[in-house]
């Protein structure tokens, strides 16, 4: 989930705040037509009273989780590195989301985000990129076929809102993150979803209620106008009111949802919170809640789905967190058993250590949503060892941001600590993306990794999953191979593997390091080969010089980056990949992130 600052745009100057603290003045600062502010000046501070936007982060540890599969540190996985090369066999791609583009849009009515949070998905001609908080539909030859300027309030598709109004007076709008999109290959509409949690709109404060939004195409074809999708309210809050189960510490909210799909179903799942927790309370996790949607009905304008949750889906560590569902390249790739499966796969590292298993999951009768008749079960398998990454270092370069901060919003030339170039962060081991093709389940996480120079970085742990579960039978799973992916002295860190359903795929990720620049990168992978040889897709031009990652903005030394890319292959085959860079373009006072698309015939 993003973190979230508000940014006020007087004189020339954009200026972002991170803390959720006492109220504080700034001073203009002159700012160049890049967008980089050059130096303080004198003038009347301002007052930012109402400037503050939350920070919507939950900590990856599960309270009271109680892991049984410690992995001694002495067993940090010691891969054979991979080699890095720039030639790109059957490649093409393009810049895609900012957070230029981001923080401009719909007038300038919107917050700065960091990380993006990149959602991606292709279909009939069309490519839709969504980030923290807009969105955009593209050819597949990289042009905007969005109307205006090209991009889109999240905030004003889903809820005709603006995400913030600060004149004549300051109005917040509903708070949208975590955006995921999903093309299916059978009833041929594009799905699209994002966590809402609703803010007062005076004081900003968020909560109570919240809930999971859904919008899905009325056509093979759509825009970004609100007329060409169905969009559906799902009531995630959970406190016994609005038709809502009553879970315990709740009001709560369904952090980070995941998507899938089989044959029958579209699948959401969530992580639930309490959202005291956003005014200081303790942390309520309720577990994993499930949202098993009606797909067909979806797709021709009505919402029909079964909730499983309530009491935590049980895992022997706990209550089982971020079940990934899984997606498939072509229709003939979902399993028909049990009147339908939809399968998912879920890390079991509960306490940030190393473990070595995952949970494979199965919903079975995916055709009865209907009658309420999806069935869920599991089963946990051995696998290589993973563990919590460490945060990354990046190779120096131009920090424009970090030299004027914090002389230039203090109006007082000298004073205040230097800011440093900030790490990049590895955030947890949690499961990424997840994709059915070929009768396996392939996914990978983010690991910490041990590289032919002692020293500890971020790499990948991938793997390929063969899941059974014949009719009226009993899940079980083995490994079809796994591996790791690492560069000698660098980090490569979160994964998004597509896979077209003749099992050839392409693991797309950011390669940062002493030696590189934040850069999109990706590797081929099969079930027999394992992954192959890192190729870089977008080279980064700069160091990541965002404001999360400063002490001024309540940053400390760590960027934040991710919290995930996107990759999916389409109906010819073709992997197509998004994932954050620093890229040569146009940048805001604040961040300079942005994306990159490619695609590769693997």
């Amino acid at each position: 989930m993003s973190h979230v600052e508000d940014r006020r745009s007087l004189g020339g100057l954009v200026v972002v705040f991170a803390c959720a603290a006492a109220a504080f003045t700034v001073l203009l600062a002159a700012s160049g037509s890049a967008g980089g502010a050059t130096s303080a000046t004198t003038g009347t501070p301002i007052d930012l009273s109402n400037e503050f936007a939350p920070s919507v982060e939950v900590d990856r540890e599960i309270p009271n989780s109680q892991s049984s599969a410690h992995v001694p540190a002495t067993q940090v996985p010691r891969p054979q590195s991979k080699q890095v090369v720039s030639s790109n066999p059957g490649f093409g791609g393009f810049l895609g989301l900012t957070h230029r583009d981001q923080r401009l849009a719909d007038g300038g009515n919107q917050f700065s985000l960091e990380p993006p949070d990149q959602g991606l998905c292709v279909g009939n001609g069309r490519l839709i990129e969504a980030v923290n908080a807009v969105f955009a539909v593209f050819d597949t030859n990289g042009t905007k076929l969005s109307p205006t300027t090209g991009v889109t309030s999240l905030t004003v598709f889903f809820t005709g809102q603006h995400q913030i109004v600060r004149t004549p007076a300051v109005r917040f709008g509903p708070f949208l993150s975590d955006p995921k999109c999903y093309f299916d290959p059978a009833v041929q509409r594009f799905f699209m979803t994002v966590v809402e949690i609703d803010r007062d709109p005076v004081t900003g404060s968020l909560g109570p209620r919240a809930s999971q939004l859904v919008a899905v195409s009325k056509t093979s074809a759509p825009t970004t106008s609100r007329s060409d999708w169905f969009i559906y309210s799902i009531d995630t809050t959970n406190d016994g009111n609005n038709g809502t189960p009553s879970h315990p510490g709740c009001p709560c909210f369904g952090d980070q949802p995941l998507i899938g799909a089989d044959a029958n179903a579209f699948v959401v799942t969530t992580n639930e919170f309490n959202t005291s927790l956003f005014a200081g309370a303790p942390v309520i996790f309720n577990g994993a809640q499930i949202y098993v949607i009606d797909k067909a009905a979806a797709a021709a304008g009505t919402l029909r789905f079964q909730f499983i949750g309530g009491s935590p889906i049980p895992l022997a560590e706990g209550p089982a967190f971020t079940l990934q569902p899984a997606t498939s390249p072509t229709a003939a790739a979902w399993s028909s058993a049990n009147g339908g499966t939809e399968f998912m796969v879920s890390d079991l590292d509960f306490d940030g250590t190393l473990d070595n298993r995952l949970a494979v999951w199965a919903l079975t009768h995916t055709n009865a949503v209907a009658t309420h008749g999806v069935q869920l079960s599991h089963v946990v398998i051995g696998s290589q060892v993973y563990g919590q990454p460490p945060d990354a270092q990046q190779k120096d370069g131009p920090t424009p941001l970090a030299d004027i901060t914090p002389n230039a919003f203090t109006g007082k030339p000298g004073t205040g600590p230097a800011e440093h170039l900030e790490l990049i962060a590895g955030n947890d081991d949690r499961m990424n993306q997840v994709v059915f093709a070929a009768g396996k389940l392939w996914s990978g996480v983010n690991t910490v990794v041990k590289t032919e120079n002692g020293i500890t970085h971020v790499g990948i742990a991938y793997f390929v999953v063969s899941p059974s579960l014949p009719n009226r039978g009993t899940l079980s799973a083995t490994i079809a191979n796994q591996g790791y992916i690492s560069v000698n002295g660098e980090n490569v860190l979160y994964p998004s593997i597509g896979v077209n359903s003749a099992g050839m795929g392409v693991v797309g990720f950011s390669l940062v390091g002493p030696d590189f620049f934040p850069s999109a990168a990706y590797a081929p992978i099969d079930a027999v080969n394992g992954a192959g040889t890192v190729h870089v897709a977008g080279a980064g031009a700069a160091p990541d010089d965002g404001f999360s990652g400063y002490n001024f903005f309540s940053g400390g030394n760590t960027g934040r980056w991710g919290d995930y890319s996107a990759a999916v292959a389409d109906s010819s085959g073709t992997i197509w990949i998004g994932h954050e860079f620093i890229p040569n373009a146009p940048r805001t006072q604040l961040a300079n992130w942005g994306t990159f698309v490619s695609h590769v015939t693997p």
